[in-house]
């Protein structure tokens, strides 16, 4: 049984080798109850290799992985029942209605009440109202929403997305992530998208892999500065008074002070200090008046471009 302090995904040392080409050099991570984790990076870095290990689909060439404290590869019937799996290409049999295909998938799961499995999964879904539509006559969002329902309708500890909202328009993509949050509050989540503004404001923790490598591993937050190796602050005011800039690189941990345009400054400060407070009391000390204090952080695209794009980060 698996408890709140173990991880629902542990994986350690994953390699996988097709001839002489490494698609996986010695990935570990884990995920813990009710996250939702991102999983990105760019084509061919690993993102899809890494899910078809851990759903059972592609065996590791090295290395292990658990799934709610069942091994992948020694236990995979187990593992399967605890995991919802939605691929890329969603797998739909377009000629069956919607509540027949999610019947058949629960059936295929071993459920065995299967008109209280399938109902609940269009009600989280959303699909109640198409349960008798033709699957092949629904519109790319709904049938998104099937592919979802089937990945739960056995109701899995743990939910891995590839590419969940790819070719929906903007209103399906909200609709999508906000079920993906639902979801999200109590069962464990591994999305992968190339849509960084939604791994922000969907994932919890964001894990960036690169030609087979785990790069980085963090909140988007933290990721920002860490990358930079440093923090930034913006400081708008209202006066415009000469030698501000000097007076703000004198506060003790301020790195150096840019100045903006209309009395604005960034100052880069100690990474993993907040010297707003102190920035704050200055302005107010010398009279400046505070138009605007506020943190600046790199956008999770900067941050992924970054450490995608080049060596030895």
């Amino acid at each position: 049984m698996t408890t709140d302090s173990t991880p629902m995904i542990q994986v350690d040392h994953l390699f996988k080798t097709y001839g002489t080409y490494q698609a996986l050099r010695d990935v570990s991570f884990q995920v813990k109850r009710g996250e939702i984790l991102g999983f990105l990076g760019p084509n061919g870095a690993g993102k899809t290799t890494t899910m078809r290990i851990l759903t059972g689909y592609l065996p590791a060439s090295s290395g292990t992985a658990r799934i709610a404290e069942h091994d992948v590869f020694s236990d995979s019937l187990a593992v399967r029942k605890r995991i919802g799996y939605l691929p890329e290409t969603v797998p739909l049999y377009t000629e069956m209605t919607v509540y027949d295909y999610l019947d058949f998938a629960a059936r295929l799961r071993g459920v065995e009440n299967t008109f209280d499995a399938v109902d609940r999964a269009m009600e989280m879904t959303n699909i109640g109202e198409r349960a008798d539509t033709i699957i092949g006559k629904l519109s790319k969002g709904f049938r998104q929403r099937v592919g979802i329902a089937q990945a739960l309708v056995h109701n899995p500890d743990v939910l891995i997305l590839d590419e969940p909202t790819i070719g929906l328009d903007p209103k399906q993509i909200i609709e999508v992530r906000n079920l993906i949050k639902e979801f999200g509050k109590e069962h464990t989540i591994i999305l992968s998208t190339h849509i960084l503004p939604e791994a922000s404001q969907t994932c919890s923790r964001v894990l960036i892999i690169n030609n087979g490598e785990i790069v980085a591993e963090d909140t988007p937050a933290r990721l920002a500065s860490r990358v930079r190796g440093a923090e930034h602050v913006y400081l708008q005011v209202a006066q415009s008074a000469p030698g501000i800039a000097k007076e703000l690189e004198k506060i003790k941990g301020v790195l150096g002070v840019t100045a903006k345009e209309e009395n604005g400054f960034e100052i880069e400060t100690t990474l993993g200090t907040d010297k707003r407070a102190e920035l704050a009391t200055l302005a107010v000390q010398r009279g400046w008046g505070i138009l605007e204090l506020r943190p600046v952080g790199m956008s999770l695209e900067e941050v992924f471009l970054k450490l995608t794009t080049e060596e030895n980060v």
